[in-house]
């Protein structure tokens, strides 16, 4: 079973630049050529992806993978799940740094040596970058 992050990536990289090949789209994943074959024939096994040759294509191992209606619902699903759970994250993430500001700040009152750091909030930048 894929994760909803590589689930998430091979489907948005797939409807990005359906002639990718394997090997690029593993490159891209971060994950080995096997594991990306193995990924793509489970989405094409349940029916969310379509393979076909290319018909000029002198490589014959060339393929183009388009996600079909079922794939691009999926999509949508599986989309929907990662970013709640980036969401999550993000929180979690946001509550840890002002946690720790405040346990900056209470050493400073202290006379506590404390290396000098830039205590402002950071720009909101996007979760999911």
């Amino acid at each position: 079973m894929l994760d909803d992050e590589t689930h998430y990536k091979i489907l948005k990289l797939l409807q990005e630049d359906p002639h990718i090949s394997q090997r690029a789209l593993a490159d891209v994943l971060g994950v080995s050529l096997g594991k990306t074959n193995y990924c793509l024939k489970a989405l094409i096994g349940r029916g969310l992806v379509k393979a076909r040759n290319f018909r000029n294509s002198n490589n014959k191992a060339a393929y183009a993978y388009f996600l079909t209606p079922m794939g691009m619902e999926e999509k949508a699903k599986v989309t929907a799940r990662f970013l709640k759970r980036k969401m999550a994250e993000y929180e979690t993430l946001r509550e840890e740094i002002k946690s720790l500001r405040r346990e900056v700040g209470s050493g400073r009152s202290n006379n506590t040596a404390v290396p000098e750091i830039d205590m402002e909030e950071p720009p909101l930048a996007n979760p999911l970058s």
